[in-house]
């Protein structure tokens, strides 16, 4: 028996859907700062964008598989 076996990643702590997610929330993001109809909508775009940012490069650090 292996002291350094391969646990099995949980399906939540996977990298691909983190990093789909964060580039969905970068959009949002982007589309929320271009947008010119509402100022509401502008004023939480950066935090939107900086969200993502910052969970995209979180993700970069989980699993791959």
């Amino acid at each position: 028996m292996s002291s350094t076996s391969k646990r099995a990643t949980p399906r939540w702590l996977r990298r691909a859907p983190w990093e789909h997610g964060s580039g969905g929330l970068i959009g949002l993001g982007l589309v929320m700062l271009m947008q010119p109809w509402s100022i509401d909508v502008y004023s939480y775009g950066f935090t939107v964008l900086l969200a993502g940012v910052i969970g995209y490069t979180i993700a970069g650090k989980l699993p791959q598989t």
